[in-house]
């Protein structure tokens, strides 16, 4: 009944299989020919591959993915990419079965791999087309369109000396994730790195974990931000997703900052908690739709920037890990942004800069100084911490010097042997 009331389909309709026991997996089988359209194309039309997937092998090159739409094409024909306008003679190309099984020819309808042999992987990206170079066709496959990233943070090498190999390590990756995006970057206190644009915070997640664990890179990443639209004085436009390229006060007409719609799914006693925490990250409720007897599904908006930090942990944490979360964008409206410098001796550190609404300025510049305060080593000196907005400072600390160890010689005695002494 569950299963019924989750998916709306008839439990008569739903197999009873067991991967595990083996039991009626022949039925799946049959569900999937049965109900599922074959694929349709013309093995006569020009030829139309699009590029779902792709990797990189030190011996054959970039590996595509593809799906044949029209047309047919065998391993001696000579093959364009429709996007870059780069032909190649591919090395292999084959099926899977579910092994990487090399055939002589893909007709349409069907679903491959093509070792192109090329080495730069900016020339083969996910959503092109490949066709003969012969007789192309005449317009790449439809409704392809390069993902916006929303997400923004800055990687940097622990070590300097990794910087070829995380630019190595970010190319690799964005062969098969066309959604990452990245650009060179230098920062006062972290050194040369790149600014990396993401889909959301679990694809920001998965490059990091990538990175750190297929290629081996001990990373620094800052603190991550979102794209604001701002309106300068003289009533031009300008599009920023990084603290430092925010202009100053007195230049800026209007910020606009991103909204996304968020859906909780909830069992119903958890709907205050969820309602509290919305709404002290700005959020605005919109609806309240009821799923079954014991779930609710809430749909707020709320700024982009207030979910990216601990956002989920807090929902999982309030919700005993029941609630799901799902968000999409929404708009871009006016706020009161500014931009939140963090000074340590006096100096800024630009790679700790953020950009936070106004409201909210003086609390996170206060946890922000706290936070430092606990991680930054005591010195011969004091050393001063301060948050501040433009010249105003809101906020600071001091990491008092180390002093002589004057109790090192009092192994014993009265208690006040040592008070005289401090």
């Amino acid at each position: 009944q569950e299963i019924e009331d989750l998916l709306g389909v008839d439990a008569l309709d739903i197999p009873r299989v067991s991967a595990k026991e083996g039991v009626n997996v022949e039925q799946v089988l049959e569900a999937v020919v049965k109900q599922i359209p074959p694929p349709q194309g013309d093995p006569d039309a020009p030829v139309q591959a699009l590029i779902f997937d792709s990797h990189y092998d030190p011996y054959k090159g970039v590996i595509a993915y593809v799906r044949v739409f029209n047309g047919r094409f065998g391993k001696k024909d000579l093959l364009k990419l429709m996007s870059t306008d780069a032909t190649f003679l591919p090395i292999e190309i084959g099926v899977f079965s579910p092994k990487m099984t090399p055939v002589d020819v893909l007709a349409a309808g069907e679903v491959g791999y093509v070792a192109t042999g090329l080495k730069a992987v900016q020339e083969c990206r996910v959503g092109d087309t490949i066709t003969l170079a012969e007789h192309p066709a005449p317009e790449p496959l439809p409704g392809f369109e390069p993902q916006k990233p929303m997400v923004f943070a800055g990687v940097y090498p622990a070590d300097a000396d990794d910087y070829n190999l995380l630019r190595d390590a970010l190319e690799k990756l964005q062969l098969n994730d066309a959604s990452l995006v990245f650009q060179p970057e230098t920062s006062q206190a972290l050194g040369f790195g790149f600014r990396c644009g993401f889909l959301g915070l679990f694809h920001m997640e998965i490059i990091q974990e990538r990175l750190e664990r297929e290629y081996g890179l001990d990373l620094v990443f800052t603190a991550p931000s979102v794209e604001y639209q701002v309106t300068l004085a003289d009533g031009s436009e300008i599009v920023i997703d990084s603290p430092a390229e925010l202009p100053e006060p007195n230049h800026i007409a209007e910020i606009r900052e991103p909204w996304v719609q968020i859906d909780i799914i909830t069992p119903t006693e958890y709907i205050g908690t969820i309602m509290d925490l919305v709404i002290n990250r700005r959020g605005e409720f919109k609806n309240q739709e009821y799923l079954d007897a014991r779930r609710v599904q809430l749909s707020y908006a709320i700024p982009l920037t207030e979910i990216l930090v601990d956002f989920y942990n807090e929902l999982k944490a309030r919700t005993r890990g029941y609630a799901s979360l799902d968000y999409h964008f929404h708009e871009y409206r006016p706020a009161r942004m500014v931009k939140l410098d963090l000074l340590v001796a006096g100096q800024p550190v630009d790679a700790l800069s953020i950009i936070v609404h106004e409201d909210q300025a003086y609390s996170k510049g206060q946890k922000l100084v706290s936070k430092m305060k606990k991680v930054i080593p005591r010195q011969q000196f004091d050393v001063a911490i301060q948050a501040a907005i433009g010249n105003r400072i809101i906020s600071r600390a001091n990491v008092k010097a180390l002093r002589k160890n004057v109790l090192a010689k009092c192994y014993g005695g009265d208690v006040t042997r040592k008070r005289k002494l401090l």
